[in-house]
């Protein structure tokens, strides 16, 4: 990408503050545009970084035999009077944005468990297609009231929700464990540190739950943690007149043990058991040929939220100031951003050339009315883990590439310059 096409906004953190969070940063470029509370625009960095975010969570959920579906944003009013949850969605908890023209009432959607289970059930009659999962991507509307953090409680989003049939209470928990997993593994390739934590399973209903939290200054929720069981609890389940049910759950019987932290939730599963099916009255033929209730599973991950969770907690300080950020390198949607003075313009062209022929996405700062150092700067406010820089100091032999997030320095042989990258 050329730098000038992205028609990024020159800032200056030069007397910002620790206060400042990675979100600013990215309203200050433009790459994130407020339209309203809670309703936004997003630039390409975000676009892109969405899309690598996506494909790690297709990739996992694929792995463990989960099949992408896309269910319908707009969802009408019959179908969440059969689970029960008009009512309490659009009166009682005043979550769903509705709709009421001459054609009936709809809703959009906050979430998708009824039409998980209608899909489901209709394609899901017979006890030899269980077990199941279905997984979506695709955005959400909720009616925040309090939005917040500019993207950790916006009023639509891009979430990943996934829909488990089983057969039994049993197999259903065999999935959620499986789940479990896929999630992990999720996070750990987004170099995210995850702390799995029972909560409680609010309007979803169910029995059981838990939340993926990440600490995080920015956090809305209070985590008490467990490092060496590599499990927590939320707070405020501590508040339920049915807390010892949950704390039996992690076997916790002293709450003094655990560290606080505040923390934002990323994802969420949810055993649900027969609760769908049997309200909705969708069932499956037994091997008897009796009817019988899914026990079904949700399952859900907030892109919006990951991302801003990995610009918040990669956000590079210095003095006690916000310098910028750069995200860790398997991630990052550009992994170098070039930078050249004018007599070496050709040679940057040429490595910018080499380097996206061979699918390494990079960045050439043309903007050749800035200095050097104003460009050095800028690279700190994109999210560009290296940077090279082609100035008087170039031999044409080897290149210097920098590290932007710990100011190391490689050098490298110019014929050797794919191979270095590639290997990263």
């Amino acid at each position: 990408m050329k730098l000038k096409r992205l028609n990024i906004k020159k800032i200056n953190l030069d007397n910002i503050d620790d206060s400042y969070s990675g979100q600013d940063i990215l309203m200050k470029l433009g790459e994130l545009y407020q339209y309203e509370s809670g309703i936004y625009g997003y630039g390409n960095l975000w676009t892109k970084l969405e899309r690598i975010v996506e494909n790690i969570i297709i990739e996992e959920l694929d792995k463990v035999g989960c099949v992408q579906v896309e269910f319908p944003k707009l969802q009408p009013k019959k179908i969440w009077e059969q689970s029960n949850r008009w009512d309490m969605y659009t009166k009682e908890g005043d979550i769903m944005f509705t709709l009421d023209n001459n054609l009936g009432e709809y809703g959009l959607a906050p979430t998708a468990e009824e039409c998980a289970t209608l899909f489901g059930a209709n394609r899901l009659s017979s006890y030899k297609n269980l077990p199941a999962i279905y997984y979506q991507i695709g955005e959400k509307f909720r009616k925040e009231i309090r939005t917040r953090g500019y993207l950790f409680r916006p009023r639509t989003f891009v979430m990943m929700d996934a829909y488990s049939f089983d057969k039994t209470e049993e197999d259903m928990k065999k999935t959620y464990d499986l789940m479990h997993e896929a999630y992990l593994n999720i996070f750990k390739r987004l170099g995210i540190k995850i702390m799995p934590t029972v909560s409680d399973n609010g309007v979803i209903g169910g029995s059981v739950a838990e939340e993926f939290q990440v600490a995080t200054k920015l956090g809305e929720d209070t985590v008490l943690y467990d490092e060496e069981q590599n499990l927590g609890i939320n707070k405020e389940v501590l508040e339920f007149d049915n807390k010892d049910d949950y704390l039996k759950q992690l076997n916790i019987t002293d709450t003094s043990k655990l560290k606080e932290y505040q923390a934002v939730e990323l994802g969420n599963n949810f055993q649900l058991g027969p609760k769908y099916s049997e309200s909705m009255k969708l069932f499956y033929t037994d091997e008897s040929g009796n009817n019988k209730p899914y026990y079904m599973g949700c399952y859900g991950i907030g892109l919006g939220r990951i991302i801003a969770c990995l610009i918040e907690n990669n956000v590079i300080r210095k003095d006690d100031k916000v310098k910028g950020f750069a995200l860790p390198y398997k991630i990052a949607p550009y992994k170098v951003q070039i930078i050249y003075n004018e007599n070496n313009k050709d040679k940057a062209e040429k490595l910018y050339k080499e380097l996206t022929d061979n699918n390494i996405n990079a960045i050439i700062d043309d903007r050749e009315n800035l200095t050097i150092g104003n460009r050095i700067n800028d690279v700190y406010v994109l999210g560009t883990p290296k940077m090279i820089i082609l100035g008087n100091k170039f031999d044409g032999e080897n290149y210097s590439i920098e590290d932007i997030k710990d100011n190391s320095t490689d050098t490298v042989k110019v014929l050797e310059i794919v191979d270095y990258f590639k290997n990263l």
